[in-house]
């Protein structure tokens, strides 16, 4: 896993070995950023970083210089190499909660231009997640909300739903 772009750019992340989380791949991460990039001034940008996993959305936001990126992983594991690596780079603008995504949700401490979202494909809340984040404050006015998801679920028939993008076996869905 490697950081696409930014001040960051090439470094490699090397997660243990006994990690459970599944990273987004590079083709998806790049393609993902070329869409946000034309779009959005990354450097004005508050993300939330839901399921973080391995950190590798949070390191890509960081390496392109978004205003704050705040993290939310649930797992100890994960939680404390996403923080070492945060430390070890230096990257400032990240803060990391270790906490149930959806328990987070429920009561949030700020709201974001973007959240992004890579929970567990298995997981039995993923599709109650876009209600859930419209549910509340979570969400700047004008923000914007992926969902990282396996590409048999479709969330073209949601009220919120934007447009849909596949790379490779990754499927991102965009909400506003």
């Amino acid at each position: 896993m490697r950081i696409i772009s930014g001040i960051f750019r090439s470094k490699q992340i090397r997660p243990p070995a006994n990690f459970k989380a599944r990273p987004t791949t590079d083709f998806a991460k790049e393609g993902l950023f070329n869409i946000l990039i034309h779009q959005y001034d990354i450097e004005d940008l508050d993300v939330l970083d839901l399921f973080s996993g391995t950190g590798s959305i949070a390191y890509e936001f960081a390496s392109r210089g978004a205003r704050s990126v705040l993290a939310i992983e649930m797992a100890p594991l994960h939680f404390k190499f996403i923080q070492d690596t945060c430390r070890g780079m230096q990257m400032e603008q990240v803060t990391i909660i270790r906490a149930d995504a959806f328990k987070y949700l429920k009561k949030p401490t700020q709201a974001f231009d973007l959240i992004f979202a890579d929970p567990p494909f298995d997981h039995t809340g993923l599709t109650e997640l876009p209600d859930l984040i419209f549910s509340t404050e979570v969400l700047n006015k004008g923000g914007i909300f992926i969902l990282e998801h396996p590409g048999y679920y479709s969330f073209t028939a949601h009220s919120r739903f934007l447009q849909h993008r596949k790379y490779g076996g990754v499927n991102f869905t965009f909400f506003s």
